[in-house]
C-alpha cells in the first residue's frame, strides 16, 4: 500500500481534536478532502484549510451517502468522547450506529481504502502495565458509556471486515493531548484545570500519553502501509498521573500537588458532581466512572505500530508543554 494516494478523501471529526490534526496530516501530504461537518459546527479548528465542506451527521444514512459520493478513501475519526453523559442513547447512535452507517455508505460509494479510529479504551488491561493489540477485552470489561460504545462500534466494523471484505485499517489511539483540543477532551480539560492550579491532590493512576500530531501521522501510516483487518495502537509514553501533574506545574512555574488519595476518598465527590450534572446538563470535572477507570493504570505499547507502520512519537513531556502553551494562548488557563 505504498505507493496509494486518494484523489479524494473523505474526513470525519474534522472539526474536532483529533480529526482537526488528521486533516492537516493529509493536506500536507498531498490529498484533497471533504469533511463532513454539520451545519452548526465550530469550524475553528478548520481555518484557512483547503477542505470542501459535505453537510450531513452520522445517524443520517442518506446525508452520509452523499458525503462519499466520489470518495476513493475515508478517514472515520468523528467519535461522541465523553466520559460521562446525561443520555448514554445518544452516545451510541453517534459511535454505533453512526460508525455502522458511514461504512455502509462507504462501501456502497465504492470507498477503496478506510482508515477507522477506534481507540486504546476498548483493548484489554495488562497486569504489568505492557497492553497491546493482542491483550484479552471484553464488553464485560468495560467501563462507562464511552467505552461501551467504542467497543462495540470497533466490533461492528469488524463484523463488515469480515462478512463484506470492508477495505478497513483500525487505530487505537491512547490519550492524546496538544493544540486545538477546543472542547476540551476530558484530558485537556485535567491539563487545564492542572495549569490553573485547581488540582490540589491526586490519585495513584497512570495514562499512555501521545502528542495529537502524532497520532495524525500514525494515521496516514496506517493508511499507506497498515493491513486491512488489523489494529495498530498510536501511543506515546506511560506516565503515572503524578508525573503528568509534575510536568504541568513545571511548564507553568507552579508547585505539583503533594497529597496522594485513595479512589474512596473521592467518591462521595464524583457521587455529587454527578447529581449536579443532571441539573445542569455538563460534564462533572470528576465522575464514578472516571474514579472506576482511575482503580487501574491505562499502560500501553506502540510497538507493533513501530515496527510494522514506522510510526514513531515525541517525548510525552513536550506533549504536555505543547498542550499547555496553546492552552494558555487560548484563555483557557
Amino acid at each position: 500500500m505504498e505507493e496509494l494516494k486518494p484523489n479524494l478523501t473523505l474526513v470525519t471529526g474534522a472539526t474536532g481534536f483529533v480529526g482537526s490534526a488528521v486533516a492537516r496530516i493529509l493536506l500536507a501530504e498531498g490529498c484533497r478532502l471533504r469533511v463532513l461537518t454539520r451545519p452548526n459546527s465550530d469550524r475553528s479548528n478548520l481555518q484557512g484549510l483547503d477542505v470542501e465542506y459535505a453537510h450531513g451527521d452520522l445517524t443520517d444514512a442518506a446525508s452520509l451517502d452523499a458525503a462519499a459520493q466520489g470518495c476513493d478513501a475515508l478517514f472515520h475519526v468523528a467519535a461522541d468522547y465523553r466520559i460521562w453523559v446525561p443520555d448514554p442513547e445518544a452516545m451510541h447512535r453517534a459511535n454505533v450506529e453512526g460508525t455502522r452507517n458511514l461504512m455502509e455508505a462507504a462501501q456502497r460509494s465504492g470507498v477503496r481504502r478506510i482508515v477507522y479510529t477506534s481507540s486504546v479504551a476498548t483493548l484489554g488491561l495488562d497486569k504489568n502495565g505492557s497492553a497491546d493489540e493482542a491483550t484479552p477485552s471484553s464488553m464485560a470489561t468495560m467501563v462507562g458509556t464511552y467505552k461501551k460504545s467504542k467497543y462495540m462500534a470497533e466490533a461492528e466494523v469488524r463484523k463488515l471486515i469480515e462478512s463484506r471484505q470492508l477495505p478497513c485499517v483500525i487505530v487505537n489511539p491512547s490519550t492524546p493531548i496538544g493544540p486545538r483540543d477546543i472542547k476540551p477532551t476530558p484530558t485537556g480539560r485535567l491539563i487545564v484545570e492542572a495549569a490553573s492550579g485547581k488540582i490540589p491532590a491526586y490519585v495513584d493512576t497512570g495514562l499512555n500519553v501521545v502528542h495529537v500530531d502524532d497520532v495524525a501521522m500514525g494515521h496516514w501510516l496506517a493508511f499507506r502501509r497498515g493491513k486491512a483487518g488489523e489494529r495498530y495502537i498510536l501511543g506515546g509514553d506511560n506516565m503515572h498521573l503524578s508525573e503528568i501533574l509534575a510536568v504541568v506545574a513545571e511548564k507553568t512555574g507552579r508547585k505539583p500537588p503533594k497529597i496522594k488519595l485513595p479512589v474512596n476518598a473521592i467518591w462521595p465527590i464524583a457521587v455529587a458532581a454527578e447529581a449536579a450534572g443532571y441539573v445542569t446538563r455538563r460534564e462533572p470535572f470528576v465522575t464514578m466512572d472516571a474514579l472506576r477507570m482511575a482503580r487501574k493504570k491505562m499502560f500501553f505499547t506502540s510497538a507493533k505500530a513501530e515496527r510494522e507502520l514506522g510510526y514513531r512519537h515525541r517525548p510525552a513531556p513536550q506533549a504536555i508543554a505543547d498542550a499547555v502553551a496553546w492552552f494558555k494562548q487560548q484563555g483557557y488557563c
